[in-house]
């Protein structure tokens, strides 16, 4: 058959001089790489099967081969599964299109330590290419599932392969590595030794559900043909007893399905028994993935029925919070044949779901209450999605609620929960605050927090995006109302009550004229304008209506692609800065004077500012305050 050739795509050749010229310390790797995708690779063939009984594949005798040839110097990785097609390996093979190399390159480049390069390899999904660590020439035969004709692809990793169509190329995929001269001062090994070979398998696949086979030097059975020997024990280790299996068993067993390189945080067991029985074996990673928060992440847990594997990636076995979830979960009354359509609305499915969700959740808590370091981390990689859940979540909202924790002025680094908060309260305080924004540094420094740094009153800082919207969707918390310091009015007074509203009542009086002229001339971008009890030092301040929808809220519903009205704000004098005593007292002398309708803008502008905000025209803005700093001179 004709042979074509064929150039790498750019990524992909970047990526073959980083393993050619072996950036990892551990190239023992590669091996982990090609039987995790051999077991895939027999994954989908089983799976296939049970969804169409009339696919011509032989599935009655799935698993992984190793071939060793010393003379030659190969080793093969062999498997009768799902195979790939002619276009098929063009497309997974010439390309990396979807495994997001550019972001493994950036990373790699990034990592500080050995170990995690290493496992960034199996991390983005380029583990096929880990071979050239190892190997001068890779060639891979494959034929899919079903068809008649195979595909040989071959290349030696400098720029360009080769794909030929092979008629006599049995079902599955092999990959055979011709490998390089040891060189132990390089951690290059000699791969062509059988207990070099045994030794990875044991420590990376042993956990493998099925058969790694391979053929020990000088074994023969009566009948002359020497005897294949299975290198892995695949025993599922989420249905062994506890007290019988390693937390290093554990740990690989996440590093193979999370592709992760690091051990996880927390490990997770569940044993669900009665009338409707299921194990599960789930991990907390140490460390959130860098594509969590985009629309491709891959989320959901691998689901087993009866030890036979069913689906990767089974959403609807966790809630969409707690997609950082991994693990494994076994049941044994599900149907083989089960679908993701028939997953959303099975009951079983409903009931695992829920126990599963609340498992994690009082995982959590423990270690919250327990293990505070490790809470720790555990919150400052996954608290921003969690907290999804208290808008999605109601279900779970009081249990997430214990075990969420948030930066407060009370502390500069040691965050509080709600409870916390609640004990701290002053007397006669009947709201909890908050203030939502950037960062903790541009909370700090807003004009809306005067008031209540003054007087000592506690305020949480929210700065993720999420913030803005579960606060609505809680509303309250054991009965104390959660209140944004930048909405509505605020009244800190407690016993000095009467004496401040005498107070406000003589100034609203005094101010009367020129509240009255400013909410007319700045009509066309605030409601009202209006004394503040919230402001000690800046001269002035802009809040959204108790009920109103936040800037930071509109913008984020119009980046969602929704129409949301544009809501007037509120612009608050402070009446006892000397600029606001200052243009009151001008006005009433002078009256409507073009220059004091300039002041106003000003102080309307500086105020939007003051919060991180832009005026509406930055132009005039600037104009209108250089020309004022002129005229100052």
């Amino acid at each position: 058959m004709p042979t074509e050739t064929f150039e790498f795509q750019v990524e992909a050749r970047q990526l073959l001089q980083l393993m050619i010229h072996s950036v990892y310390s551990n190239k023992d790797v590669f091996l982990r790489e090609l039987v995790s995708n051999a077991s895939d690779a027999l994954d989908k063939l089983r799976l296939e099967k049970l969804k169409d009984d009339s696919l011509d594949a032989d599935v009655s005798d799935l698993h992984i081969e190793l071939d060793i040839d010393k003379d030659a110097r190969t080793l093969t990785v062999r498997d009768n599964g799902i195979g790939m097609s002619y276009d098929e390996v063009g497309q997974l093979i010439g390309t990396i299109a979807n495994s997001g190399t550019a972001r493994f390159l950036e990373e790699l480049r990034e990592s500080k330590d050995a170990a995690g390069e290493e496992g960034l390899i199996g991390q983005f999904g380029v583990g096929f290419y880990s071979g050239f660590m190892v190997a001068d020439e890779v060639t891979l035969v494959t034929r899919r599932a079903g068809e008649k004709q195979g595909t040989r692809w071959t290349s030696r990793g400098e720029g360009t392969y080769t794909l030929t169509t092979v008629e006599d190329a049995p079902q599955g995929t092999s990959v055979t590595l011709h490998l390089k001269p040891a060189d132990p001062e390089n951690q290059l090994h000699d791969y062509t030794s059988p207990w070099k070979v045994r030794e990875i398998v044991k420590r990376y696949s042993d956990f493998i559900t099925w058969p790694i086979r391979m053929t020990p030097e000088g074994a023969a059975t009566d009948e002359g043909e020497p005897e294949p020997e299975t290198l892995n024990s695949m025993k599922a280790l989420w249905a062994r007893p506890r007290d019988q299996v390693s937390d290093d068993e554990y740990h690989e067993l996440y590093k193979h399905i999370g592709h992760d390189w690091r051990d996880p945080l927390e490990t997770i067991r569940l044993q669900a028994e009665g009338t409707f029985e299921y194990q599960a074996l789930l991990f907390l990673p140490a460390h959130a993935p860098h594509d969590l928060f985009t629309r491709d992440f891959r989320r959901g847990v691998q689901l087993y029925v009866k030890r036979v594997f069913i689906m990767d990636d089974c959403e609807a076995l966790l809630p969409p919070y707690l997609r950082f979830v991994k693990g494994v979960v076994d049941a044994a009354d599900l149907s083989l044949n089960v679908s993701r359509e028939i997953l959303q609305q099975d009951r079983h499915i409903e009931m695992m779901r829920r126990r599963l969700t609340k498992k994690v959740l009082s995982t959590v808590k423990d270690l919250m209450a327990e293990e505070s370091d490790r809470y720790a981390t555990f919150w400052r990689e996954f608290g921003t999605v969690l907290k999804e859940g208290l808008v999605t979540d109601a279900e779970n909202r009081d249990a997430l609620l214990a075990v969420s924790s948030f930066a407060s002025t009370h502390h500069d680094t040691e965050p509080t929960t709600l409870k916390q908060y609640v004990e701290r309260m002053k007397d006669g305080q009947d709201d909890i605050y908050y203030l939502t924004g950037e960062s903790r540094q541009s909370i700090e420094n807003s004009p809306h927090m005067e008031a209540f740094r003054a007087r000592g009153i506690e305020v949480l800082l929210l700065t993720d995006p999420v913030d803005e919207v579960w606060v609505d969707a809680v509303g309250e918390f054991e009965g104390k109302k959660l209140r944004s310091v930048a909405k509505g009015e605020i009244d800190l007074d407690g016993e000095d009550a009467k004496a401040a509203e005498s107070e406000r009542e003589k100034q609203s009086e005094e101010y009367a004229g020129l509240l009255d002229w400013m909410g007319k001339h700045l009509a066309d971008d605030i409601k009202e304008v209006r004394l503040s009890s919230r402001l000690t030092v800046s001269p002035a301040c802009v809040v959204s209506d108790a009920n109103d929808l936040t800037p930071a809220l509109e913008n984020m519903y119009r980046a969602m692609g929704q129409e949301v009205p544009t809501a007037k704000r509120i612009l608050e004098l402070n009446p006892g800065h000397a600029l606001v005593k200052g243009l009151n007292q001008a006005y009433t002398e002078r009256g409507e004077a073009p220059e004091l309708a300039e002041t106003a803008e000003l102080l309307h502008g500086l105020a939007v500012l003051a919060e991180g905000g832009q005026p509406k025209e930055p132009a005039r803005f600037v104009k209108l305050m250089a020309d004022r700093l002129e005229r100052a001179l």
